[in-house]
This record gives structure tokens, sequence and C-alpha cells, in this order.
């Protein structure tokens, strides 16, 4: 799971989530077994009403989509082998620019430092994630956290049949955005490098960085007070920061899109859809540590301002020129929204349509 120059021991990491993380809700065997069914019952029914709602459909020619309900362990392997795959080639990157590779000894204490302090992180999100789909790593693979599922469900107080079909019409969403549109995943992928191209940092000074990052992290996990850069204290070149506005743009465009479609499926899907999105909404208010961490993560507020922009942009554009018209942001990366065009849905019509912003 690690390169030889890895910054991060990601099996040191999975390990140290493990032997952290809380333990689930408490459920019977039977009753354990009857979630897993029903979550895959609810994926599979998610599937017809998301293409209903968007038109998106997955490539004939693509491989079929896999659902995995998964445990809370279970989810922190995937997030370290997709984390590994993601930053791992990086790192290789960067040792071949800089012409020299970091001695044996410092290269394994920095990345033993670092997995102890990732684990310490996938433990905390390890309870809250309720599902992802899976973009790097395995690829192509629809994650449900089930304890989480039912540990929100039981929590909110809601209806749990409702509760699961809804969280999967977010999770399906995202698995038709990448199964119905191929160049999608090829196009992170290519920011990823471009990312790689205009960094000039050492791996040493990288993982110094990355380090004080996840430090930072920590600290707003335990509620600490204090200013920090985040993740973009790994970014001071102007070119880099210009890569990290298009993949917030079209992060925000993914998880806007996923939200639309939550809300947009109505009562006549899911019976208490209104009752769910407002206790949903009043969880997230609350500044609790997950939110701390987001934003510590992101470095600024704003940053978090943009991915709520998502759903503001997906609303806006649907209302403007409708879902046919809206769809042509997946005809092709120029067609992605700009970072600015995520509050103002008019300028993506007229840059995108050629016409002026008239609705619908």
């Amino acid at each position: 799971m690690s390169s030889a120059s890895s910054m991060v021991d990601w099996d040191l990491a999975g390990r140290t989530a493990r032997r952290l993380m809380s333990a689930g809700p408490s459920t019977t065997r039977e009753e354990a077994a009857a979630v897993v069914r029903e979550l895959h019952e609810a994926a599979a029914v998610a599937v017809a009403h998301v293409e209903g709602l968007t038109g998106l459909r997955p490539a004939a020619d693509g491989p079929v989509p896999e659902v995995a309900v998964v445990d809370r362990p279970g989810w922190v392997d995937a997030n370290a082998a997709g984390m590994a795959a993601l930053l791992n080639p990086l790192v290789d990157a960067l040792v071949e620019k800089q012409g020299s590779r970091p001695g044996a000894l410092a290269t394994a204490i920095g990345a033993r430092a670092t997995g102890v302090q990732a684990g310490g992180l996938f433990a905390f999100l390890s309870s809250r994630v309720l599902g992802q789909y899976e973009i790097f790593g395995t690829g192509g693979r629809l994650l449900l956290v089930a304890p989480n599922i039912v540990a929100t469900e039981r929590k909110l107080g809601v209806d749990p049949s409702d509760f699961r079909l809804w969280v999967c019409l977010h999770e399906v969403t995202h698995q038709l955005q990448f199964t119905g549109v191929p160049w999608l995943r090829g196009y992170l992928e290519s920011q990823v490098a471009a990312f790689v191209d205009a960094t000039d940092l050492t791996p040493e000074v990288l993982r110094e960085r990355l380090q004080d990052v996840l430090r930072s992290l920590g600290d707003a996990i335990r509620g600490a007070d204090g200013e920090s850069e985040g993740l973009l204290a790994l970014v001071r070149d102007p070119a880099q920061r210009a890569v990290l506005d298009r993949v917030t743009a079209v992060m925000s465009l993914v998880e806007g899109h996923a939200e639309f479609v939550m809300d947009g499926v109505g009562p006549d899907v899911v019976p208490s859809v209104r009752t769910l999105r407002k206790r949903f909404a009043q969880r997230r208010k609350g500044r609790g540590p997950f939110d701390r961490v987001l934003r510590r993560l992101l470095g600024l507020e704003q940053k978090m301002k943009q991915y709520a922009d998502g759903h503001t942009f997906v609303t806006g554009v649907v209302d403007l020129v409708g879902m046919e018209g809206f769809n042509r942001v997946w005809e092709g990366p120029e067609n992605l929204p700009l970072i600015e065009e995520l509050t103002a849905p008019a300028q993506w019509v007229e840059r995108v349509h050629g016409r002026p912003a008239i609705p619908a």
C-alpha cells in the first residue's frame, strides 16, 4: 500500500484507526443482517429514481457498479487504499522531479508519524461518514457504512426505511455521475497531475507541511482555537491554487447535484423527505467537531461555503434551462462550472448555452 518514498504509512494508519475507532450502535445479528439486506435493496431501487430525475445513464460498455455495505473498519480500509492510490504517485512524481530520493530512515520515521496522525483522523471520521462512491483506489464501488446510517437514523428519530433510501439516492447519484460521465474521473486525475507539475517542494518539506496540517486537524477535533491554512498550507504556487479552484468547483457540482436529487424525488418516493431534510439540516447547523475539522482542513470558511454553493448552482441552472439544459455540464470539461459561477448560475448558462439566461 506504500511506495518507497511514501509520506504516509497507510498500513499503520489503518491499524491505528482500528484501535481508536468507537464501537457502532448496538444491534442483534438478525437486525444487522436486515440492515445490510435493506441497504442493498434501497441502492438498487434508487438507481431508477436517480436516472429518471437526472437523465443520467451508466455507459453501456462500463463496468457493472458494485455496492458494498461495510462496517467502520471496512470504511477505513477502503479509504486508506484510496488515499494511497491518490497520494503515493504524487510523492513518487515529486521525487522524480527533484532527482533525489530521501534517506530510508528519514522516510520511515516521517511516514510512521504521519501514519499515526492519519489513523487518528480516519478513526474520527469512520463514525460519521454515511456513504461514498470510491473514485480512486479500487474505483467504481459504492460504499454504504451500515452502523453510521443506523446510528444517525436513531439520533434523528426518523423512519429507517425512508432514511436508508434517502441516503442511497445521494450516493447512487455519485455512482451515476462517474459511470455515466466516463471522462469525469480522468479529469480529476489530470488535475492531480497538474498539481504535481506546479509543485516545486521536496518530498521532505511536503511531509513536514502535511504533518502540520494533520496536527492542526487533531487540535480542531479537540476544540482548540487557532488559525490554520489547512490543505492550503500545502499550496503556495498560483498555478496550484488554480488547480484547487477547479477541483473545488467540480466537487461542489457533484455534491450539489446529489443534494438536488435527494430533495427532488419528492414524497411519492420518500414519504418523509421533508422531515428528513429539516432534521438533517438542523444536524448540520451545529458547529461540532466534524464541522471544525472540515473548516480547518479546507483552511477557510469560504471553501466550505463553496461546497454548499453546488446546490445553489444546480438548482439555479435547472430553474433557468431545465434538467436537459443543465445536463450540458456533463458534455466535457469545458462545460464544468468555473468557481465564480457556482453562485452565479446565469453566467454559466450564458457561457455554455450562448444566450442570456431566461427562466425555463
